[in-house]
């Protein structure tokens, strides 16, 4: 959720001001694209990965603030829950054996994290949507103690004019709710990929990404359930649109959670630009330098498209554009998430590389109809890919992305034995028709809907540390 700000409360003065700031420094972002002052590095790769505090009941565990403390470890920080944290990665060169690195750190960060929520009677679950969560659990009696989350509880309802938040889902099952904060996003957890390609890429890998992002949450989907209700395969994505939406019903362009509007041009800061003029800002916080787009970083972090550009810095304060991966859901597994990052990777540089670009084929409204079909239908969606056709996604996968992907890593130089690896983890998810959504859902229906008990098998099979696509009903 970004950067802690020091105040709760805005008034029209300092968000005029913010305003100001905010195209100020938009401005400076493009001259320093204009001028080749954005990082050419690339390529560099990380992630984020938001997880569950559970109780030995396996309900939300509201203990964030004390466990951190006691956990005392920089890659993890807290989340809008007091039930959530995040864990990060650091940033691996995209190249040799930077998977395998990147599963090795997620892997001992993740048992630091299990061994210290032991000392609390708890336990951590890597999972889209916990099955037990219930609404009473989304209350502001557990949103995490800063500053950020609480202003920005205050001000989405305030752009609603006070009225609650409504959501309305319809899958296998239907949901119809009103809730009276933001903490409905509390239940929607994910594995957060990051690519950083030379600034000069940036809006061939952006635009190859939402074009993957139907495929990708098809292959991840991981989030069936919500308050004992089957929904979609990956329910976490319009459970989040949801839960900010800032209730303008007449102008969906200006949704803070959102697929996008459009492909982007040549030019990516265009983006920066529709920030300014189609978002009002949620948390217009003033800096007193500007050094480093705080106002914009600010602004962008309150806008959430799935495929998200983000501003950062390195060490030597160079500026570099970076894209943020969304769609793909927390667990069941690390060995499934890095599986997920590698098709990503791979197939995302291997379109962004192709001589005619590939969003030149496929109309961006496509691209948007894929994500909400594969969301709502997982490994049963039909998607229209670049030739014209509807194809299963099982078929496209195994036929056309998993190739994709793994020439991809070829071209990056990522060690032959973790391209055979991880991309035979993805190939089998994919010919196995099982991914999480698929195999909570099997197992809802063989016991009967019992939740608890599908939570509880779950965890050992994320404990065991086998892949999704071989785990047994």
């Amino acid at each position: 959720m970004g950067k802690e700000i020091d105040q709760t409360t805005f008034g029209a003065e300092q968000t005029g001001e913010f305003v100001e700031r905010l195209k100020q420094e938009t401005e400076t972002l493009d001259r320093w694209r204009a001028d080749g002052g954005l990082s050419e590095t690339g390529y560099v790769g990380g992630f984020e990965l938001e997880a569950w505090l559970t109780d030995h009941n396996l309900f939300p565990l509201n203990c964030n603030e004390e466990y951190l403390k006691r956990l005392d470890y920089p890659l993890v920080v807290p989340e809008l829950s007091r039930f959530n944290v995040e864990l990060n990665g650091t940033p691996q060169s995209l190249k040799g054996g930077a998977l395998r690195r990147l599963e090795e750190e997620l892997n001992e960060t993740w048992r630091h994290c299990l061994a210290v929520a032991k000392e609390f009677e708890a336990t951590l679950m890597m999972i889209g949507i916990l099955p037990t969560v219930r609404e009473r659990d989304l209350s502001l009696q557990n949103i995490s103690r800063r500053n950020r989350y609480h202003a920005l509880n205050r001000e989405v309802l305030k752009m609603r004019g006070g009225k609650p938040l409504e959501l309305s889902i319809l899958g296998e099952e239907s949901i119809s709710l009103t809730h009276n904060d933001v903490m409905l996003e509390a239940a929607t957890t994910s594995f957060q990929i990051h690519l950083q390609p030379p600034a000069s890429e940036v809006s061939r890998h952006m635009n190859a990404s939402m074009i993957l992002s139907g495929p990708m949450v098809a292959l991840a989907a991981n989030s069936p359930f919500l308050f004992g209700k089957a929904l979609w395969a990956e329910t976490r994505i319009p459970l989040f649109e949801q839960s900010v939406a800032t209730g303008d019903a007449e102008h969906p362009e200006r949704a803070r959670v959102t697929f996008g509007s459009r492909y982007l041009t040549d030019n990516p800061v265009d983006l920066f630009r529709e920030n300014v003029a189609r978002h009002e800002p949620l948390l217009p916080t003033l800096f007193d330098s500007s050094d480093e787009l705080p106002h914009l970083r600010l602004q962008n972090g309150t806008i959430w498209r799935w495929n998200r550009l983000l501003v950062g810095f390195d060490e030597l304060k160079i500026p570099h554009l970076r894209i943020e991966h969304r769609p793909i859901p927390a667990g069941p597994t690390i060995a499934d998430m890095l599986a997920n990052a590698a098709v990503y990777y791979g197939a995302v540089h291997f379109l962004a590389r192709l001589r005619e670009p590939p969003e030149a084929n496929l109309l961006f409204a496509k691209a948007r109809d894929n994500f909400y079909r594969a969301a709502r239908d997982g490994l049963d969606a039909k998607l229209t890919w670049l030739d014209g056709r509807e194809i299963d996604v099982r078929t496209l996968l195994a036929d056309e992305i998993l190739h994709m992907a793994r020439e991809g890593l070829v071209l990056l130089e990522i060690d032959e034995e973790d391209i055979e690896r991880y991309i035979g983890i993805a190939r089998a998810r994919a010919n196995s028709g099982q991914n999480g959504a698929a195999w909570q859902r099997a197992h809802y229906e063989k016991c009967a809907g019992d939740l608890f008990r599908l939570t509880a098998d779950y965890l050992a099979l994320q404990r065991s540390g086998v892949p999704v696509h071989e785990w047994p009903l």
